[in-house]
């Protein structure tokens, strides 16, 4: 079960490293993920469908729209777009920010992990990035589905909510109160109410 659930992610690994692209692949892989791979920042924005100077996702490459990507995992070091400035752009772009990024770096700079995870980073490994890494990816992508599950219901039960209670007059305590809120009289009609007659009003 598990296995099947794993196959059916998608994960955008960035690294400007030819090398470390295919071991990240490799690994990715062989823990049943659907890989992607980039070589910079900018081409993991074009698979996501935004580019650098957008907050939201454009219609410019419908392939690329098509994929659903449901964690990214970059290099931390990397021209142009460094693995740190792709994450604000994930992390500020309203419709992106809840798929879970993870960031790598052969360097042990604390500074630079306490930056990557305050700025909403899931993870920050240290390459070699080994197979056991990759069984940690699973629950942030579990986690970020579920969340997105939860908000798809409650903005289905909202819309059930509101639609009952537009829809006819209501019965027992519901209409109760429906009918009380439509007989207390706003400031508005108050005024009007005591400023024009009783036979205009009829």
């Amino acid at each position: 079960m598990a296995v099947d659930a794993g196959a059916q992610f998608h994960v955008l690994a960035v690294d400007d490293s030819l090398m470390d692209r295919k071991l990240i692949e490799r690994l990715l892989k062989t823990s049943s993920f659907h890989v992607t791979t980039v070589d910079s920042g900018s081409k993991a924005l074009e698979v996501l469908g935004l580019r650098e100077d957008q907050v939201t996702p454009s219609a410019v490459s419908p392939e690329h729209n098509e994929i659903e990507v449901n964690l990214v995992i970059t290099d931390y070091c990397m021209p142009g777009m460094t693995g740190y400035d792709l994450l604000k752009k994930i992390k500020g772009s309203s419709s992106l920010k809840d798929i879970p990024v993870v960031v790598m770096s052969s360097e042990n700079v604390p500074s630079r992990i306490n930056r990557c995870l305050e700025g909403g980073a899931e993870e920050f490994f240290l390459k070699p990035v080994q197979l056991s890494d990759m069984k940690r990816l699973r629950p942030h992508i579990l986690k970020g589905r579920s969340k997105d599950q939860q908000l798809q219901r409650e903005e289905n039960s909202n819309t059930i909510i509101i639609s009952s209670s537009s829809s006819g007059s209501g019965s027992g305590s519901g209409g109760s109160k429906r009918k009380a809120m439509d007989e207390e009289p706003s400031p508005g009609r108050t005024r009007l109410r005591f400023s024009a007659g009783s036979l205009t009003m009829l």
